[in-house]
């Protein structure tokens, strides 16, 4: 593709620069600490009310919280928030350039329009990369300064040990991952057909947010959708499940099936994405 690094290292050296790219990155991270310190102030005051409802001489149930769980619900809450601003700026990005005619310099460097959209899509990915991780060293630096990790032990007996908490939450955090990609291609085509920037991004967040509600009304058709399998607001993906699982829950059922699919459907819907981005992108007039 004829400038691509060019077009990558522009997308690099302008995202250093400017705002938008810092926000998407860490406020995230931020909302993850702020839940896990209302968390920890929920736990606190609910014993407060426990010792006192006890009356005197009695006691509050001191007994931490499951430190895994929490880990996992700031998890979930971070890559929430993270899908959403990585649809809504992969949506702004092209748009916005267009609108203010910025792409027009790229161009005339003889950077191609595909090497353009694809140089965007791996820069993405940069900031998605960057947003994991800060979620992550967020979570569970601060799950591990106010609970204590430990095996799941009830009456004495160990119910999950820490070595199979640990396998879950990776398989949960990995298959959360999967549809991202997915979801910045359809940022990305959005912005490619939208005619501004307002509408890009209004359009990608209302048909993410409309995948989401409706997904449930599909039945079995919606194992066929990525967002599924993404967390969200109405979430049912995978890591989910791992947050009732490594509190020690055992009635939560673990479909095979759609774990395969979780592995599979997003990779498909990511390549007819970023393909017609690529064919739209050709056509239209910037």
């Amino acid at each position: 593709m004829n400038g691509f690094i060019a077009a990558l290292r522009s997308e690099i050296h302008v995202g250093l620069a400017t705002k938008g790219s810092k926000l998407v990155v860490l406020m995230p991270a931020v909302l993850v600490l702020l839940q896990l310190l209302l968390s920890k102030l929920s736990e606190l005051g609910s014993n407060a009310s426990a010792g006192l409802a006890n009356g005197p001489g009695g006691f509050a149930n001191s007994a931490p919280n499951n430190a895994w769980g929490v880990f996992a619900d700031g998890l979930g809450t971070g890559l929430i928030l993270l899908g959403l601003l990585l649809v809504a700026y992969s949506a702004y990005s092209f748009s916005f350039d267009r609108d203010t005619g910025a792409i027009r310099h790229l161009l005339i460097r003889r950077v191609s329009r595909p090497a353009l959209i694809l140089a965007k899509y791996v820069y993405f990915h940069l900031l998605a990369f960057c947003g994991v991780l800060f979620v992550l060293l967020i979570a569970y630096a601060g799950t591990a300064s106010l609970w204590e990790f430990g095996p799941v032990v009830e009456d004495g007996f160990e119910l999950i040990s820490e070595q199979e908490i640990r396998s879950e939450i990776l398989l949960g955090l990995r298959l959360a991952l999967l549809p991202l990609p997915a979801a910045i291609a359809l940022g990305v085509l959005v912005s490619v057909l939208a005619n501004s920037a307002t509408a890009a991004v209004t359009g990608a967040l209302g048909i993410t947010l409309a995948m989401d509600i409706f997904k449930s009304a599909l039945g079995d058709w919606s194992a066929y959708l990525y967002a599924s399998y993404q967390p969200s607001i109405l979430d049912e993906s995978y890591l989910q499940d791992v947050s009732s699982l490594v509190r020690g829950y055992s009635d939560v059922l673990v479909d095979q099936r759609l774990l395969d699919f979780n592995t599979w459907i997003p990779l498909p819907t990511l390549l007819l994405f970023l393909g017609l981005a690529l064919f739209f992108v050709r056509g239209r007039k910037l």
